[in-house]
């Protein structure tokens, strides 16, 4: 993994999609995990991954470092990010 960004997102979910437009405007390299597209064993284990690091298994829910966020928070995701300004 070459990213220090990864996003647990819904494919249907309009605060993920923002999300991830954000962070391809700001020029972020990201991965990222429909986990609604997912099925069976492979579902149950990202979901596990996701309890981990956000019990309530909100969406979307991104990995920056060490630092979790919950939900599209724009300051906080280029806070995060170390990117100043507007």
């Amino acid at each position: 993994m070459n990213s220090d960004v990864k996003i647990y997102s819904l494919s249907t979910c309009s605060h993920c999609k923002s999300t991830k437009k954000l962070l391809s405007e700001c020029k972020v390299a990201y991965e990222f995990i429909d986990v609604d597209t997912l099925d069976g064993e492979e579902r149950k284990v990202i979901i596990e991954d996701v309890k981990k690091v956000n019990a309530r298994c909100s969406f979307p829910t991104i990995v920056i470092g060490d630092k979790v966020i919950v939900g599209y928070k724009e300051k906080e995701i280029k806070e995060a990010l170390g990117i100043h300004g507007s």
